[in-house]
Order: C-alpha cells, then sequence, then structure tokens
C-alpha cells in the first residue's frame, strides 16, 4: 500500500503529521499547496483524498486524523502503533483531551508488549528538571505512558483530578497524596489530595525531539 504512495502525497502525510503531533490545527488547503508546489484547491483536496483511500488519514469535515503511524515500510526496528491522546498539563491542572489525534510509531524498547500505552503533550514547565531515560520533560514533550491504575512513590504520573489531568511526581505521606513538581521554576507548588486522585498511568519515556 505505501509502495504507491506519491513523493508529493508523501510530503502531504508528512505536513499534516507534522501539524498534528505537534499539537496545530489540520494544514489548510494552501498550505498543502505550498509543499506540493501547485495553486488549485482541488488538488489539495485530491491529495487528502488519496490519502484518505490508502489509509493513511480519516477526515470529518475540516478535522483529520492519522491512522497509519510511518510511511517507512522497510524498518527493521520493531515498533507498536501508539495513539497520541492531546495535551495534559505540566503546568496547572487542565482539562485532559481524549480524543486520538495521531498515532506514532513507537519502538517496543520503550513501550514493551504485554502493557497498555498512550502519549500525551506536556504543556508547561512544572516538571522540566524531571528525566525519564535520559530526556527531560520539557513544555510540548511528549511522554510514553504506562496505563496502570497504581504507581509506586517517586514514579512520575498521570493523576486525574476532578476531570482534569497533570504529570507530576507521585507522593503517598500520612494518609495524603502529594504531586510534586520537579522544575526550574520555584512558582510551582506541590498539589496535596486526600482523596480524588485517580492515576492513569505511569510515564516511562519521553520521545525524542527527532521522532516527532
Amino acid at each position: 500500500m505505501l509502495d504507491h504512495i506519491s513523493e508529493s502525497d508523501k510530503k502531504v502525510y508528512t505536513l499534516i503529521r507534522n501539524h498534528l503531533v505537534h499539537g496545530l490545527d489540520a494544514p489548510t488547503l494552501r498550505e498543502i499547496n505550498e509543499v506540493t508546489e501547485r495553486s488549485s484547491p482541488r488538488s489539495a483536496v485530491l491529495s487528502l483524498e488519496r490519502l484518505e483511500k490508502a489509509g493513511l488519514i480519516r477526515r470529518a469535515g475540516r478535522r483529520i486524523r492519522l491512522t497509519s503511524p510511518s510511511l517507512e515500510s522497510n524498518s527493521s526496528v520493531s515498533t507498536v502503533n501508539v495513539p497520541l491522546v492531546g495535551s495534559i498539563a505540566a503546568g496547572a491542572p487542565m482539562l485532559a483531551e481524549e480524543n486520538v489525534e495521531a498515532v506514532i510509531s513507537v519502538s517496543t524498547a520503550l513501550a514493551r508488549p504485554g502493557s497498555q500505552y498512550f502519549l500525551l503533550r506536556v504543556a508547561g514547565t512544572s516538571m522540566n528538571e524531571a528525566k525519564v531515560g535520559g530526556e527531560k520533560i520539557e513544555d510540548g514533550s511528549i511522554v510514553l505512558v504506562r496505563k496502570q491504575p497504581s504507581a509506586d512513590n517517586g514514579d512520575i504520573v498521570v493523576a486525574l483530578i476532578d476531570d482534569a489531568a497533570t504529570v507530576k511526581v507521585l507522593e503517598r505521606k500520612n494518609g495524603m497524596v502529594i504531586l510534586r513538581p520537579k522544575s526550574s521554576d520555584p512558582k510551582y507548588m506541590p498539589i496535596v489530595l486526600t482523596n480524588n486522585c485517580i492515576i492513569q498511568g505511569v510515564v516511562v519515556g519521553v520521545l525524542p525531539p527527532d521522532l516527532y
């Protein structure tokens, strides 16, 4: 299937992927024409139709969703498809976006078989001193999360608080749950809870920037 995608359509796919993975709206027809060096809106529409027919994207009105992680068909690295489900706050908690924005190919060295994983884009700098696998959790980082309902002290977790999600270091102490930031900015303070804290998963990796 991928072998029959034209170089022009690959450029369009890459443009769409870059937009969605970085939390931007899908590219406009004009932006698509800029990368294909064409001028007709119909040309852009036809390219989208071909990508959809090839199973690489899905369209619903102006919304575009990626359904295939990569155009590389001969990779020797074992990978799994992991959904990117929106942004999560690493500053102040914000409402989690549970809509899949893209599907990204992740090495099984990170996303090991036997567990469920999802990806989240971090917003804010409250965890910019934290490292996972040698990569810092910066504003805009995409973190790999192993889905699980519990975690140990010291784990970096995705926690749900009154329908809002945040990334913090977990600590349990004297019957309380403390979600601690790890930031170079002293304005960030621990979040102390006695209830209403749901662990959605544990951060097990940070995707290197060159992967997205």
